[in-house]
């Protein structure tokens, strides 16, 4: 085993000895009655079961953290069996690490059977056998994360257990590692270090500093859909620019993609994101794209290809590529049926990084005038309604929906009225036309 990292050792305070009181005062009333649950089937068969990780840090911190998760010495999924008798959900099971959750229709529910682990070599999934908590709480990554509160038997109830003296580092604001090979073994760590120092405005303390630029190329050898799965936790923090920020001081970014930068073009461009409220669902993917936007169309390729994201955030990140390509064909002319023609079929979370970041005022104008009004124009007329005033099936129809709809798009035509009109005076010509041919 690694020798733990030396750190200063604290006296707790006596009032975080045990959390009891701080469970009843942080946690819902439902969340309680569902961790009362999970205690009354481990005490039923007789196990020991912990309240572990970040929820632990969380109470301690007083902050809400609703991922309730529970390590168990003995058999996790037996008792998640047991469990889902009495809060019904949806059970999975991954018997490889002995894991389970329970998914209900408000929260979710984790279970592991405490273990130990090793690692075959550098970004490999680990190799785990049972162990004790201790054991366990040693293979979490930072200290302030490998604290467990202990809730059975039930005179122990709310015991903490902090065997790395993380609340120390939690009252130090420090982000700790537990030993030396930490980001040899993973070195999402990494990722992960960055995205808690800066979420609760901490310090990476100096040992742990050193070590992340001691062993920064080991991110090389972890995959891209695991990089990914750390990216996409960044970008769901309430402000990832300062994350990124940082992972591009410490070179963390770069190994991503060498083009990718997280500098103050960034923290701008992603603050007016926040300010456009009508895509909250999609704000993640949106500053997805506009971290990649000053890549090149090969480079968005390269980055696709290495984070096999999701055909929807692929799709983006190559229509807003696509898109900055061509925008001096866009604003070549203003007339709206043109910028309808070239803005139309793109995603609109690409159309919005583009607005956002485009240096042309002109573009930001065009791609505006297309989100808020052009988009939404339509014509009165169908292809049905083309057919009972005489234009023939096939093609013809097509090309007569898209004159009308030019037309409404220019503002030439506003009513079912002045389509019909327009529709009877395309059709006289093209009889004018077959008459003088």
């Amino acid at each position: 085993m690694v020798k733990y990292l030396d750190t200063e050792k604290t006296v707790l305070m006596k009032n975080v000895n045990n959390l009891s009181g701080l469970i009843e005062k942080n946690l819902p009333e439902d969340v309680k009655a569902l961790v009362d649950k999970v205690v009354t089937a481990a005490s039923r068969s007789d196990k020991r079961i912990y309240l572990v990780g970040g929820i632990v840090r969380d109470i301690l911190l007083g902050k809400p953290n609703l991922d309730l998760d529970f390590v168990v010495e003995g058999d996790a999924i037996g008792l998640a069996m047991d469990i889902v008798k009495q809060t019904g959900g949806k059970l999975t099971t991954h018997a490889r690490f002995n894991t389970a959750k329970i998914k209900l229709e408000r929260w979710n529910i984790d279970l592991a059977t405490a273990r130990s682990e090793t690692y075959a070599r550098p970004g490999a999934l680990p190799t785990i056998k049972p162990g004790s908590i201790e054991e366990d709480l040693f293979r979490r990554d930072f200290t302030i994360n490998s604290m467990a509160i202990r809730l059975t038997p039930q005179n122990k109830y709310g015991e903490l257990i902090d065997p790395y003296n993380g609340y120390t580092d939690l009252r130090h604001k420090l982000i700790r590692i537990l030993h030396e090979k930490s980001f040899i073994d993973d070195a999402t760590r990494i990722w992960r270090a960055i995205r808690y120092e800066q979420r609760l405005d901490f310090h990476i303390e100096p040992t742990t500093l050193r070590l992340i630029e001691r062993d920064i190329s080991m991110l090389t050898t972890i995959s891209g859909d695991r990089i990914r799965h750390e990216l996409e936790l960044v970008l769901k923090e309430e402000y990832p620019e300062k994350m990124l920020q940082r992972a591009w001081v410490l070179k963390a970014l770069g190994k991503i993609h060498h083009g990718l930068r997280g500098d103050v073009w960034l923290t701008e461009k992603f603050s007016s994101a926040r300010a456009i409220s009508y895509i909250e669902q999609e704000i993640s993917r949106l500053y997805m794209a506009l971290l990649a936007y000053r890549l090149t169309e090969n480079e968005i390729e390269e980055l696709v290809s290495f984070l096999r994201p999701d055909r929807r955030t692929a799709i983006i990140l190559c229509d807003s590529s696509q898109l900055k390509s061509n925008i001096k064909e866009l604003i070549r002319k203003e007339e709206p049926a043109h910028l309808y023609s070239k803005l139309h079929g793109y995603h609109q979370t690409a159309l919005l990084a583009n607005y956002i970041a485009a240096d042309s005022i002109k573009a930001k104008r065009a791609i505006k005038l297309y989100l808020d009004k052009l988009r939404h124009v339509k014509t009165a007329l169908t292809g049905n309604d083309l057919r009972l005033l005489g234009i023939p099936k096939g093609e013809t129809i097509q090309e007569v929906l898209l004159l009308l709809h030019n037309a409404r798009l220019n503002g030439d035509i506003k009513t079912r009225r002045e389509e019909e009109m327009l529709v009877r005076e395309w059709l006289a010509g093209q009889h004018s036309n077959l008459i003088k041919n």
